[in-house]
């Protein structure tokens, strides 16, 4: 395990990456469109390109339940660096299991007030991404969300207001971004459309300003009759939900398929970069925003939580 004293470090890389787990360039992300739910798993060098999407998704796939009886679910997916990171991931986990449609729409560096109508060139997400926009465009029953939360500032649509220098105005500000986003899916997509509200692992730096922000979306989905699917834990330690570390023992399907035990010899695997304490591709992070291209542990535990939370809603 690495060290938890991560200020000097951490501070630096936390500015580098922008807060809401942005990527530098973040404002050039393309979201992915994926009408037919066909977005395949991260290569694995061992896979041969003549190996289709359906076996690679299959092979990332946890041991998949019966199917429902009930149709095949419609799901979008939107987020910070976070979301886009995982998208490909959580697309074929949710087909694989679900035969789910799905779209995902996430740009890095942002937070929830960028997927708010009215918010126009104060935000990194375009009108036509719009939180409701698409909702009104997609019908779909799920709206999954994943905000690690912007703690610094990095998007326009936060007026300035920053964890570390107004932490009572930044959690009021995110408590009534949250009930407006629900408001506005919920106004866009009637009755049938439930949000899913993805909460975040462990904050290196400041570990309760996630412990805040998880609660913030608990609350919020009792409050309108939503989902949570709490993803961090599965990148958590056991013995505390709320405690960062770079490496966990690994899970029995990780023993099983030694790409997600990184360190077999110590029945560890990694869940981070030792450079990166925040996302979880095993990939450096690029100036344009990207799926995470590799096989991570990390990725599929968080996703592998959130389809779960939609196939337990189903059953």
């Amino acid at each position: 395990m690495r060290k938890r004293n991560l200020w000097s470090a951490g501070v630096l890389a936390g500015l580098l990456l922008l807060g809401a787990c942005g990527d530098p360039g973040s404002g050039d992300a393309t979201p992915a469109d994926l009408p037919d739910a066909g977005g395949s798993a991260p290569p694995e060098p061992s896979v041969s390109s003549s190996d289709t999407t359906r076996e690679r998704a299959a092979r990332n796939a946890p041991d998949a339940p019966d199917a429902p009886d009930k149709p095949a679910p419609k799901v979008l997916y939107l987020g910070d660096s976070l979301a886009m990171e995982n998208q490909d991931v959580l697309g074929a986990q949710l087909k694989d299991r679900l035969g789910a449609r799905y779209r995902s729409a996430p740009y890095s560096g942002t937070t929830l007030c960028d997927y708010l109508d009215g918010t126009g060139e104060d935000s990194l997400v375009p009108d036509k991404d719009k939180a409701a926009a698409l909702v009104r465009a997609q019908r779909p029953d799920y709206v999954v969300l994943q905000f690690w939360g912007n703690a610094w500032g990095y998007t326009p649509c936060m007026k300035g207001i920053t964890y570390d220098k107004q932490r009572g105005k930044y959690f009021d500000r995110y408590a009534a971004d949250a009930r407006r986003l629900a408001s506005q899916i919920r106004g866009a997509g009637g009755e049938r459309t439930r949000v899913v509200w993805v909460l975040q692992g462990p904050d290196a730096i400041t570990p309760d300003r996630v412990r805040r922000v998880n609660g913030i979306y608990e609350a919020q989905a009792r409050a309108s009759g939503d989902l949570v699917a709490d993803a961090g834990k599965a990148v958590a330690p056991a013995s505390d939900r709320y405690t960062w570390v770079e490496k966990l023992p690994c899970t029995a399907y990780e023993r099983e398929n030694s790409e997600y035990c990184t360190e077999r010899g110590s029945g560890r695997t990694a869940l981070h970069l030792e450079d990166d304490f925040l996302h979880f591709c095993l990939a450096p992070t690029t100036a344009k925003s990207r799926p995470c291209p590799v096989r991570s542990p990390g990725i599929r535990r968080m996703t592998s939580a959130v389809t779960e939370r939609v196939a337990t809603d189903l059953r």
